[in-house]
């Protein structure tokens, strides 16, 4: 088993809806990453923990998924010198616009890459992990050049009507 070189850590199992698509996204890059449940507010010792330890274990880079008060990508990046990317996990009381302004107000020298609400930040999250994974990794450099050919190759050039001939 290859060791994990991104940490995707969440800061409750119901993040894990939106934490899945950055998870599938490393995945079909063949990037190796772990996944973690670590609240900033519940398990402060075990966010304290992993953060501290993120770089010594080998990972290039996290990725921290919350919502509402959404601390956890702040609180991991001012206790690692890793790149840390940001997720705002979309809330039921305000959208997610509660998680995306708390992670993206960041004090000057704690940086935390801000993504967009919800599954495509997800999605981008790990797609810019990948891409600072690939600046060291041709292969990898390679893959991710191969992904975004199929996504441009994927899109059509004409619109389709989807509705039926109304005559």
């Amino acid at each position: 088993m290859t060791a994990p070189l991104i940490g995707l850590i969440m800061g409750s199992q119901s993040d894990w809806t939106t934490l899945r698509v950055a998870s599938e996204t490393l995945g079909a890059l063949g990037i190796a990453h772990e996944t973690r449940i670590v609240s900033a507010h519940r398990t402060p010792e075990r966010l304290y923990a992993y953060a501290k330890s993120a770089a010594a274990r080998g990972l290039k880079a996290i990725i921290a998924g919350a919502g509402g008060a959404a601390h956890l990508p702040g609180m991991a990046a001012s206790m690692t010198h890793l790149p840390v990317f940001g997720i705002p996990v979309e809330s039921k009381a305000l959208s997610g616009m509660d998680s995306l302004l708390s992670i993206v107000q960041m004090p000057g020298g704690i940086p935390v890459g801000t993504l967009a609400i919800g599954k495509a930040g997800a999605i981008n999250a790990g797609l810019l992990a990948a891409s600072v994974l690939a600046l060291s990794d041709p292969a990898l450099s390679e893959r991710l050049q191969a992904w975004r050919a199929r996504q441009t190759e994927s899109v059509a050039l004409e619109p389709v009507d989807e509705t039926p001939d109304a005559h």
